[in-house]
Protein backbone atom coordinates (compact mmCIF):
# COMPACT_ATOMS: atom_id res chain seq x y z
CA UNK A 1 0.00 0.00 0.00
CA UNK A 2 1.53 3.60 -0.63
CA UNK A 3 1.10 6.55 1.36
CA UNK A 4 -1.93 7.66 -1.17
CA UNK A 5 -4.16 4.79 -0.59
CA UNK A 6 -6.44 5.15 1.98
CA UNK A 7 -6.88 1.47 4.54
CA UNK A 8 -9.64 -0.26 3.25
CA UNK A 9 -13.09 0.04 5.53
CA UNK A 10 -13.64 -2.87 7.90
CA UNK A 11 -17.10 -3.88 9.18
CA UNK A 12 -17.28 -3.72 12.44
CA UNK A 13 -18.63 -6.79 12.98
CA UNK A 14 -18.41 -8.53 17.02
CA UNK A 15 -16.01 -11.19 15.79
CA UNK A 16 -14.55 -13.71 18.95
CA UNK A 17 -12.01 -16.24 19.43
CA UNK A 18 -13.23 -18.40 21.19
CA UNK A 19 -11.65 -21.74 19.59
CA UNK A 20 -8.10 -19.95 18.91
CA UNK A 21 -8.14 -18.97 22.52
CA UNK A 22 -9.02 -22.38 24.13
CA UNK A 23 -7.35 -24.31 22.19
CA UNK A 24 -4.26 -23.06 20.42
CA UNK A 25 -2.58 -26.04 20.15
CA UNK A 26 -5.39 -26.79 17.50
CA UNK A 27 -5.13 -23.09 16.15
CA UNK A 28 -2.94 -22.16 13.88
CA UNK A 29 -2.83 -18.31 13.18
CA UNK A 30 -3.22 -17.41 9.17
CA UNK A 31 -4.20 -14.68 6.87
CA UNK A 32 -6.99 -15.27 3.84
CA UNK A 33 -4.94 -14.43 0.25
CA UNK A 34 -5.93 -11.09 -1.65
CA UNK A 35 -8.79 -11.68 -4.23
CA UNK A 36 -8.23 -9.34 -7.10
CA UNK A 37 -11.70 -8.54 -7.85
CA UNK A 38 -13.99 -9.72 -5.79
CA UNK A 39 -17.55 -10.02 -6.57
CA UNK A 40 -20.64 -10.90 -5.22
CA UNK A 41 -22.45 -14.06 -6.41
CA UNK A 42 -25.30 -15.27 -3.98
CA UNK A 43 -26.06 -13.86 -0.82
CA UNK A 44 -27.93 -15.75 1.61
CA UNK A 45 -30.02 -12.50 3.28
CA UNK A 46 -31.96 -14.72 6.21
CA UNK A 47 -28.73 -16.21 7.34
CA UNK A 48 -27.42 -12.91 7.30
CA UNK A 49 -30.01 -11.06 9.92
CA UNK A 50 -29.89 -14.39 12.01
CA UNK A 51 -26.50 -13.60 12.62
CA UNK A 52 -26.86 -9.63 13.14
CA UNK A 53 -25.50 -8.69 10.34
CA UNK A 54 -26.93 -6.21 7.48
CA UNK A 55 -27.52 -7.70 3.96
CA UNK A 56 -26.78 -4.27 2.36
CA UNK A 57 -23.27 -3.78 4.19
CA UNK A 58 -22.23 -6.99 3.10
CA UNK A 59 -22.51 -5.80 -0.16
CA UNK A 60 -20.67 -2.71 0.10
CA UNK A 61 -16.59 -3.45 -0.63
CA UNK A 62 -16.39 -3.81 3.62
CA UNK A 63 -18.81 -6.57 3.45
CA UNK A 64 -16.30 -7.63 0.32
CA UNK A 65 -13.65 -7.71 3.29
CA UNK A 66 -15.38 -9.43 5.91
CA UNK A 67 -16.77 -12.07 3.60
CA UNK A 68 -13.24 -12.79 1.42
CA UNK A 69 -11.26 -12.60 4.83
CA UNK A 70 -8.93 -9.51 3.16
CA UNK A 71 -10.48 -6.70 5.41
CA UNK A 72 -11.15 -8.00 9.16
CA UNK A 73 -11.95 -6.41 11.93
CA UNK A 74 -8.85 -5.56 14.61
CA UNK A 75 -10.50 -8.14 16.81
CA UNK A 76 -10.76 -10.99 14.36
CA UNK A 77 -7.85 -13.79 14.83
CA UNK A 78 -8.49 -16.07 11.86
CA UNK A 79 -6.90 -19.05 11.93
CA UNK A 80 -6.35 -22.39 9.96
CA UNK A 81 -7.71 -25.35 12.06
CA UNK A 82 -5.76 -28.59 12.72
CA UNK A 83 -6.84 -32.25 12.57
CA UNK A 84 -6.59 -35.17 11.73
CA UNK A 85 -8.70 -38.17 9.87
CA UNK A 86 -9.47 -41.26 8.18
CA UNK A 87 -10.18 -40.67 4.62
CA UNK A 88 -11.74 -44.04 2.64
CA UNK A 89 -10.42 -45.87 5.89
CA UNK A 90 -6.54 -44.40 5.52
CA UNK A 91 -5.82 -42.52 8.55
CA UNK A 92 -3.82 -39.44 7.75
CA UNK A 93 -2.51 -38.09 10.74
CA UNK A 94 -2.39 -34.25 9.75
CA UNK A 95 -4.99 -32.79 7.34
CA UNK A 96 -6.06 -29.90 8.70
CA UNK A 97 -7.56 -26.36 6.65
CA UNK A 98 -5.65 -26.74 3.61
CA UNK A 99 -7.77 -24.00 1.79
CA UNK A 100 -9.93 -22.76 5.11
CA UNK A 101 -9.96 -20.28 7.57
CA UNK A 102 -11.82 -20.01 10.96
CA UNK A 103 -12.70 -16.07 10.96
CA UNK A 104 -13.83 -16.39 14.41
CA UNK A 105 -17.47 -17.05 15.86
CA UNK A 106 -20.29 -14.73 15.97
CA UNK A 107 -23.31 -14.77 18.56
CA UNK A 108 -26.34 -14.93 16.59
CA UNK A 109 -29.88 -13.66 17.30
CA UNK A 110 -30.88 -16.43 19.31
CA UNK A 111 -28.03 -16.59 21.33
CA UNK A 112 -26.09 -18.95 19.85
CA UNK A 113 -22.35 -19.12 19.15
CA UNK A 114 -22.24 -19.76 15.63
CA UNK A 115 -18.69 -19.95 13.47
CA UNK A 116 -17.80 -17.90 10.19
CA UNK A 117 -15.35 -19.87 8.03
CA UNK A 118 -14.11 -19.55 4.57
CA UNK A 119 -13.25 -22.08 2.02
CA UNK A 120 -11.08 -21.31 -0.97
CA UNK A 121 -9.14 -18.73 0.90
CA UNK A 122 -5.85 -19.31 -0.46
CA UNK A 123 -3.35 -21.79 0.51
CA UNK A 124 -2.19 -22.34 4.41
CA UNK A 125 0.62 -24.46 5.90
CA UNK A 126 -2.15 -27.66 5.76
CA UNK A 127 -2.36 -27.51 1.92
CA UNK A 128 -0.13 -30.12 1.37
CA UNK A 129 1.18 -28.68 -2.23
CA UNK A 130 -2.22 -27.26 -3.11
CA UNK A 131 -3.21 -24.16 -4.38
CA UNK A 132 -5.94 -23.72 -1.39
CA UNK A 133 -8.10 -22.06 -3.65
CA UNK A 134 -11.97 -23.09 -5.17
CA UNK A 135 -13.32 -22.79 -8.46
CA UNK A 136 -16.69 -21.09 -9.11
CA UNK A 137 -18.79 -24.34 -9.37
CA UNK A 138 -18.18 -26.35 -6.23
CA UNK A 139 -18.36 -23.10 -4.10
CA UNK A 140 -22.10 -22.91 -5.75
CA UNK A 141 -23.09 -26.81 -4.82
CA UNK A 142 -21.82 -26.11 -1.36
CA UNK A 143 -24.27 -23.07 -1.49
CA UNK A 144 -27.26 -24.80 -3.03
CA UNK A 145 -27.02 -28.11 -1.74
CA UNK A 146 -26.95 -26.82 1.75
CA UNK A 147 -29.64 -24.42 1.03
CA UNK A 148 -32.16 -27.30 0.23
CA UNK A 149 -30.27 -29.37 3.41
CA UNK A 150 -31.65 -26.89 5.45
CA UNK A 151 -34.74 -26.18 4.07
CA UNK A 152 -35.93 -29.89 4.15
CA UNK A 153 -34.90 -29.69 7.84
CA UNK A 154 -31.48 -31.40 8.29
CA UNK A 155 -29.04 -30.07 10.48
CA UNK A 156 -26.62 -28.51 7.88
CA UNK A 157 -23.43 -26.12 7.79
CA UNK A 158 -24.82 -23.01 6.04
CA UNK A 159 -23.65 -20.90 3.27
CA UNK A 160 -23.40 -17.39 4.07
CA UNK A 161 -22.19 -16.53 0.65
CA UNK A 162 -20.67 -17.06 -2.96
CA UNK A 163 -17.74 -14.35 -3.83
CA UNK A 164 -15.79 -15.03 -7.33
CA UNK A 165 -12.17 -13.68 -6.17
CA UNK A 166 -11.12 -12.52 -10.01
CA UNK A 167 -8.56 -15.11 -10.29
CA UNK A 168 -8.35 -18.59 -12.83
CA UNK A 169 -7.85 -21.43 -10.64
CA UNK A 170 -6.18 -24.50 -12.76
CA UNK A 171 -7.89 -27.58 -12.50
CA UNK A 172 -8.54 -30.03 -15.27
CA UNK A 173 -9.48 -27.10 -17.05
CA UNK A 174 -8.97 -23.16 -15.88
CA UNK A 175 -11.84 -22.54 -14.25
CA UNK A 176 -12.96 -18.65 -12.53
CA UNK A 177 -12.03 -18.92 -8.55
CA UNK A 178 -14.47 -18.39 -5.92
CA UNK A 179 -14.56 -18.74 -2.21
CA UNK A 180 -17.13 -19.48 0.13
CA UNK A 181 -18.21 -18.00 3.17
CA UNK A 182 -19.50 -21.00 5.70
CA UNK A 183 -21.21 -20.58 8.70
CA UNK A 184 -21.45 -23.71 11.50
CA UNK A 185 -22.40 -24.43 15.29
CA UNK A 186 -18.58 -25.33 15.08
CA UNK A 187 -16.16 -27.13 12.79
CA UNK A 188 -15.07 -29.49 15.53
CA UNK A 189 -14.81 -32.92 14.21
CA UNK A 190 -14.14 -36.67 15.13
CA UNK A 191 -10.87 -36.05 12.93
CA UNK A 192 -10.21 -33.06 15.73
CA UNK A 193 -10.35 -35.65 18.35
CA UNK A 194 -7.95 -37.51 16.38
CA UNK A 195 -5.25 -35.20 16.39
CA UNK A 196 -5.44 -34.14 19.90
CA UNK A 197 -5.39 -37.45 21.10
CA UNK A 198 -1.98 -37.86 18.99
CA UNK A 199 -1.18 -34.73 20.21
CA UNK A 200 -1.46 -35.94 23.92
CA UNK A 201 -0.25 -38.77 23.44
CA UNK A 202 3.20 -37.21 22.54
CA UNK A 203 3.13 -34.79 25.04
CA UNK A 204 2.22 -37.78 27.65
CA UNK A 205 -0.49 -35.22 29.24
CA UNK A 206 -4.43 -35.18 28.13
CA UNK A 207 -4.33 -31.85 28.90
CA UNK A 208 -5.25 -30.66 25.31
CA UNK A 209 -7.52 -33.75 24.91
CA UNK A 210 -9.60 -32.74 27.95
CA UNK A 211 -9.83 -29.07 27.16
CA UNK A 212 -11.12 -30.21 23.60
CA UNK A 213 -13.83 -32.17 24.92
CA UNK A 214 -14.64 -29.71 27.23
CA UNK A 215 -14.87 -26.99 24.54
CA UNK A 216 -17.53 -29.65 22.82
CA UNK A 217 -19.34 -30.40 25.49
CA UNK A 218 -19.96 -26.43 26.40
CA UNK A 219 -20.63 -25.67 22.33
CA UNK A 220 -22.77 -28.44 21.18
CA UNK A 221 -23.38 -31.29 24.68
CA UNK A 222 -24.12 -28.78 27.53
CA UNK A 223 -26.41 -31.10 29.39
CA UNK A 224 -23.55 -33.58 29.59
CA UNK A 225 -21.35 -31.19 31.86
CA UNK A 226 -24.15 -31.78 35.02
CA UNK A 227 -23.83 -36.11 34.65
CA UNK A 228 -21.55 -38.02 36.70
CA UNK A 229 -19.81 -38.24 33.63
CA UNK A 230 -19.49 -35.54 30.95
CA UNK A 231 -17.28 -37.42 28.64
CA UNK A 232 -19.19 -40.51 28.41
CA UNK A 233 -22.18 -38.31 27.86
CA UNK A 234 -20.67 -36.55 24.87
CA UNK A 235 -19.56 -39.68 23.22
CA UNK A 236 -23.31 -40.60 23.60
CA UNK A 237 -24.69 -37.21 22.62
CA UNK A 238 -22.48 -37.26 19.21
CA UNK A 239 -23.31 -40.96 18.77
CA UNK A 240 -27.73 -39.81 18.99
CA UNK A 241 -26.88 -36.75 16.81
CA UNK A 242 -25.09 -38.56 14.08
CA UNK A 243 -28.09 -41.07 14.23
CA UNK A 244 -30.40 -38.86 13.74
CA UNK A 245 -28.79 -37.21 10.93
CA UNK A 246 -27.74 -40.29 8.79
CA UNK A 247 -31.45 -40.92 9.38
CA UNK A 248 -32.33 -38.26 7.41
CA UNK A 249 -30.06 -38.35 4.81
CA UNK A 250 -31.74 -41.61 3.96
CA UNK A 251 -35.33 -40.59 4.45
CA UNK A 252 -34.52 -38.20 1.52
CA UNK A 253 -32.06 -40.15 -0.68
CA UNK A 254 -28.92 -38.09 -0.67
CA UNK A 255 -25.39 -39.73 -0.67
CA UNK A 256 -22.80 -37.56 1.27
CA UNK A 257 -19.99 -39.32 -0.99
CA UNK A 258 -17.12 -38.77 1.44
CA UNK A 259 -17.71 -39.68 4.84
CA UNK A 260 -14.62 -39.48 6.39
CA UNK A 261 -13.84 -39.05 9.98
CA UNK A 262 -12.98 -35.37 9.50
CA UNK A 263 -16.34 -35.02 7.75
CA UNK A 264 -18.09 -36.27 10.35
CA UNK A 265 -19.55 -32.84 12.95
CA UNK A 266 -19.44 -33.03 16.61
CA UNK A 267 -23.05 -30.75 16.05
CA UNK A 268 -24.40 -33.43 14.39
CA UNK A 269 -24.45 -30.90 11.49
CA UNK A 270 -24.01 -32.03 7.46
CA UNK A 271 -20.37 -30.71 6.35
CA UNK A 272 -18.44 -30.46 3.01
CA UNK A 273 -20.96 -31.15 -0.15
CA UNK A 274 -18.05 -31.95 -2.02
CA UNK A 275 -19.18 -35.56 -4.05
CA UNK A 276 -22.68 -35.68 -2.75
CA UNK A 277 -25.92 -36.12 -4.79
CA UNK A 278 -29.36 -36.75 -4.04
CA UNK A 279 -30.77 -40.06 -5.67
CA UNK A 280 -32.91 -40.70 -8.64
CA UNK A 281 -33.17 -44.05 -9.05
CA UNK A 282 -33.48 -45.86 -5.48
CA UNK A 283 -30.44 -48.24 -5.44
CA UNK A 284 -28.62 -49.08 -1.88
CA UNK A 285 -25.68 -49.32 -3.97
CA UNK A 286 -25.37 -45.72 -5.47
CA UNK A 287 -21.77 -44.73 -5.80
CA UNK A 288 -21.39 -40.49 -7.26
CA UNK A 289 -17.85 -39.78 -6.23
CA UNK A 290 -14.91 -40.25 -8.90
CA UNK A 291 -12.96 -41.18 -6.09
CA UNK A 292 -14.84 -44.08 -4.04
CA UNK A 293 -13.85 -47.18 -6.61
CA UNK A 294 -15.00 -49.58 -3.75
CA UNK A 295 -18.24 -48.04 -2.88
CA UNK A 296 -17.33 -47.70 0.63
CA UNK A 297 -19.97 -44.43 0.91
CA UNK A 298 -22.49 -45.96 -1.09
CA UNK A 299 -26.25 -44.81 -0.01
CA UNK A 300 -27.01 -47.96 1.94
CA UNK A 301 -23.57 -48.22 3.43
CA UNK A 302 -24.41 -44.09 5.51
CA UNK A 303 -25.32 -46.10 8.25
CA UNK A 304 -22.58 -48.08 8.61
CA UNK A 305 -20.04 -45.98 7.64
CA UNK A 306 -20.94 -43.77 10.78
CA UNK A 307 -21.09 -46.04 13.18
CA UNK A 308 -17.30 -46.92 12.25
CA UNK A 309 -16.58 -43.23 12.26
CA UNK A 310 -17.86 -42.96 15.67
CA UNK A 311 -15.67 -45.97 16.82
CA UNK A 312 -12.84 -43.68 15.96
CA UNK A 313 -14.18 -40.94 17.75
CA UNK A 314 -14.55 -43.42 21.07
CA UNK A 315 -10.71 -45.06 20.46
CA UNK A 316 -9.52 -41.00 20.44
CA UNK A 317 -11.72 -40.33 23.62
CA UNK A 318 -10.64 -43.53 25.86
CA UNK A 319 -8.25 -41.96 28.47
CA UNK A 320 -11.24 -39.95 29.11
CA UNK A 321 -13.89 -42.01 29.60
CA UNK A 322 -12.40 -44.44 32.31
CA UNK A 323 -8.56 -44.32 34.13
CA UNK A 324 -8.72 -48.10 33.20
CA UNK A 325 -8.32 -48.89 29.46
CA UNK A 326 -10.62 -51.95 30.03
CA UNK A 327 -12.91 -50.32 31.39
CA UNK A 328 -12.78 -47.19 28.84
CA UNK A 329 -13.11 -49.99 26.26
CA UNK A 330 -16.25 -51.65 27.91
CA UNK A 331 -17.48 -47.92 27.99
CA UNK A 332 -17.23 -46.87 24.66
CA UNK A 333 -18.46 -50.48 23.18
CA UNK A 334 -21.43 -49.91 25.59
CA UNK A 335 -22.19 -46.52 24.09
CA UNK A 336 -21.39 -47.49 20.21
CA UNK A 337 -23.74 -50.26 20.40
CA UNK A 338 -26.94 -47.47 21.34
CA UNK A 339 -26.31 -46.28 17.55
CA UNK A 340 -28.24 -49.55 15.85
CA UNK A 341 -30.99 -48.79 17.85
CA UNK A 342 -30.95 -45.23 17.81
CA UNK A 343 -30.86 -44.56 14.08
CA UNK A 344 -33.43 -47.76 13.40
CA UNK A 345 -35.63 -45.46 15.63
CA UNK A 346 -34.77 -42.17 13.45
CA UNK A 347 -35.16 -44.24 10.59
CA UNK A 348 -38.44 -46.23 11.28
CA UNK A 349 -39.79 -42.52 13.09
CA UNK A 350 -39.16 -40.86 9.39
CA UNK A 351 -40.58 -43.65 7.40
CA UNK A 352 -43.70 -43.82 9.29
CA UNK A 353 -44.38 -39.68 8.38
CA UNK A 354 -43.18 -39.93 4.98
CA UNK A 355 -46.20 -43.21 4.70
CA UNK A 356 -48.70 -40.87 6.65
CA UNK A 357 -48.82 -43.98 9.14
CA UNK A 358 -50.67 -43.26 12.48
CA UNK A 359 -49.33 -43.15 15.81
CA UNK A 360 -48.71 -46.05 17.83
CA UNK A 361 -48.78 -48.60 14.85
CA UNK A 362 -48.14 -51.84 16.06
CA UNK A 363 -44.26 -52.31 15.55
CA UNK A 364 -45.47 -56.53 13.75
CA UNK A 365 -47.15 -54.02 11.33
CA UNK A 366 -45.11 -51.24 10.86
CA UNK A 367 -41.83 -53.38 10.65
CA UNK A 368 -42.71 -55.64 7.50
CA UNK A 369 -44.25 -52.84 5.78
CA UNK A 370 -41.15 -50.75 5.75
CA UNK A 371 -38.77 -53.54 4.77
CA UNK A 372 -41.42 -54.79 1.74
CA UNK A 373 -41.40 -51.70 0.59
CA UNK A 374 -37.63 -51.15 0.39
CA UNK A 375 -37.46 -54.59 -1.34
CA UNK A 376 -40.00 -52.82 -4.09
CA UNK A 377 -38.38 -49.50 -4.21
CA UNK A 378 -34.51 -51.12 -4.86
CA UNK A 379 -36.46 -54.06 -7.75
CA UNK A 380 -37.99 -51.30 -9.34
CA UNK A 381 -35.23 -48.53 -8.90
CA UNK A 382 -38.47 -46.20 -8.75
CA UNK A 383 -37.12 -42.47 -8.64
CA UNK A 384 -36.68 -41.70 -5.03
CA UNK A 385 -38.35 -38.13 -4.44
CA UNK A 386 -41.54 -38.77 -6.43
CA UNK A 387 -42.35 -42.33 -5.51
CA UNK A 388 -42.99 -40.91 -2.01
CA UNK A 389 -45.46 -38.24 -3.21
CA UNK A 390 -46.76 -40.34 -6.12
CA UNK A 391 -47.85 -42.73 -2.72
CA UNK A 392 -50.21 -39.83 -1.47
CA UNK A 393 -52.10 -39.70 -4.61
CA UNK A 394 -52.32 -43.27 -4.10
CA UNK A 395 -54.35 -42.45 -1.07
CA UNK A 396 -56.54 -40.10 -2.55
CA UNK A 397 -57.22 -42.53 -4.96
CA UNK A 398 -55.19 -42.19 -8.02
CA UNK A 399 -53.10 -45.25 -7.95
CA UNK A 400 -51.33 -45.12 -11.80
CA UNK A 401 -48.40 -42.65 -10.96
CA UNK A 402 -47.15 -45.22 -8.05
CA UNK A 403 -47.91 -48.55 -9.94
CA UNK A 404 -46.63 -47.44 -13.13
CA UNK A 405 -43.14 -47.68 -11.74
CA UNK A 406 -42.94 -50.40 -9.77
CA UNK A 407 -42.04 -53.67 -11.77
CA UNK A 408 -44.05 -55.87 -9.32
CA UNK A 409 -47.33 -55.29 -9.59
CA UNK A 410 -49.02 -58.02 -7.90
CA UNK A 411 -45.86 -57.71 -4.88
CA UNK A 412 -46.69 -53.69 -4.71
CA UNK A 413 -50.54 -54.22 -4.68
CA UNK A 414 -50.80 -56.85 -2.03
CA UNK A 415 -48.39 -54.35 0.04
CA UNK A 416 -50.48 -51.15 -0.71
CA UNK A 417 -53.76 -52.86 0.25
CA UNK A 418 -52.14 -53.12 4.03
CA UNK A 419 -50.76 -49.83 3.83
CA UNK A 420 -54.13 -48.29 2.89
CA UNK A 421 -55.63 -50.47 5.75
CA UNK A 422 -54.04 -47.99 8.24
CA UNK A 423 -55.44 -44.98 7.31
CA UNK A 424 -52.67 -43.26 6.19
CA UNK A 425 -53.19 -39.80 5.65
CA UNK A 426 -52.31 -37.66 2.55
CA UNK A 427 -51.69 -34.53 3.88
CA UNK A 428 -49.07 -35.33 6.42
CA UNK A 429 -47.32 -37.28 3.53
CA UNK A 430 -46.85 -34.44 1.45
CA UNK A 431 -45.72 -32.23 4.20
CA UNK A 432 -43.08 -35.16 4.95
CA UNK A 433 -42.04 -35.66 1.27
CA UNK A 434 -40.33 -33.17 -0.90
CA UNK A 435 -41.23 -32.38 -4.38
CA UNK A 436 -38.23 -30.67 -5.48
CA UNK A 437 -34.57 -31.92 -4.27
CA UNK A 438 -31.39 -30.52 -6.21
CA UNK A 439 -31.78 -33.11 -9.35
CA UNK A 440 -28.19 -33.94 -10.30
CA UNK A 441 -29.07 -32.75 -14.27
CA UNK A 442 -30.63 -29.60 -12.80
CA UNK A 443 -27.24 -28.84 -10.32
CA UNK A 444 -24.93 -29.65 -13.41
CA UNK A 445 -27.17 -27.29 -15.98
CA UNK A 446 -26.85 -24.65 -13.34
CA UNK A 447 -23.44 -25.10 -12.07
CA UNK A 448 -22.33 -24.87 -15.94
CA UNK A 449 -24.28 -21.87 -17.15
CA UNK A 450 -23.08 -20.33 -13.62
CA UNK A 451 -19.28 -20.89 -14.47
CA UNK A 452 -19.69 -19.00 -18.02
CA UNK A 453 -21.41 -15.94 -15.95
CA UNK A 454 -25.09 -16.64 -16.08
CA UNK A 455 -26.48 -17.25 -12.77
CA UNK A 456 -30.02 -17.72 -13.98
CA UNK A 457 -30.21 -21.43 -13.94
CA UNK A 458 -29.08 -21.15 -10.37
CA UNK A 459 -31.50 -18.94 -9.44
CA UNK A 460 -34.32 -21.11 -10.67
CA UNK A 461 -32.86 -24.12 -8.93
CA UNK A 462 -32.82 -22.24 -5.61
CA UNK A 463 -35.99 -20.87 -5.80
CA UNK A 464 -37.31 -24.23 -6.58
CA UNK A 465 -35.55 -26.06 -3.25
CA UNK A 466 -35.75 -23.40 -0.67
CA UNK A 467 -39.63 -23.83 -0.70
CA UNK A 468 -39.16 -28.09 -1.21
CA UNK A 469 -42.81 -29.26 0.19
CA UNK A 470 -44.68 -26.54 -1.59
CA UNK A 471 -45.25 -27.56 -5.63
CA UNK A 472 -45.85 -24.91 -7.67
CA UNK A 473 -46.57 -23.97 -11.27
CA UNK A 474 -43.70 -23.64 -13.80
CA UNK A 475 -41.57 -25.88 -11.59
CA UNK A 476 -42.13 -28.77 -13.55
CA UNK A 477 -39.18 -30.25 -14.83
CA UNK A 478 -37.56 -29.35 -11.26
CA UNK A 479 -39.83 -32.48 -9.52
CA UNK A 480 -38.35 -34.79 -13.03
CA UNK A 481 -35.72 -37.31 -12.68
CA UNK A 482 -32.63 -36.95 -15.02
CA UNK A 483 -33.31 -37.91 -18.92
CA UNK A 484 -31.80 -41.13 -19.85
CA UNK A 485 -29.50 -39.12 -21.86
CA UNK A 486 -28.12 -37.33 -18.70
CA UNK A 487 -26.03 -41.33 -18.44
CA UNK A 488 -24.59 -42.03 -15.01
CA UNK A 489 -23.49 -38.99 -12.93
CA UNK A 490 -20.20 -38.69 -11.09
CA UNK A 491 -19.35 -35.93 -8.95
CA UNK A 492 -15.71 -34.68 -8.13
CA UNK A 493 -14.34 -33.00 -4.78
CA UNK A 494 -13.75 -29.45 -6.55
CA UNK A 495 -9.88 -29.43 -5.02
Amino acid sequence: MTSTDAPPTVLAVPLQHRFADELPELALPWQAEAAPEPRLLVLTEDLATELGLDPEELRSDAGLGLLTGTALPPTAQPVAQGYAGHQFGGYSPLLGDGRALLLGELVDTDARLRDLHLKGSGRTPFSRGADGRAAVGPMLREHVISEAMHALGIPTTRALAVVATGRRVQRETVLPGALLARVASSHLRVGSFQYARALAHQAGDLALLRRLADHAIARHHPEAAATGSPYVALLDGVIAVQARLVASWMHVGFVHGVMNTDNMTISGETIDYGPCAFLDAHDPAAVFSSIDHGGRYAFGNQPAVATWNLARLAEAMLPLLDEDEEGAVSVAQESLGRFRDLYADAWTEGMRAKLGLPGGLDRAVLTPLLAELEALMSSGRVDHTSFFRSLARLVRGDAEPARGVVLDLPAFDAWSERWLATGPDADAMDRANPVYVPRNHLVEEALTAATDGDLTAYQRLLEAVRAPYDERPGLERYALPAPADFGAYTTYCGT
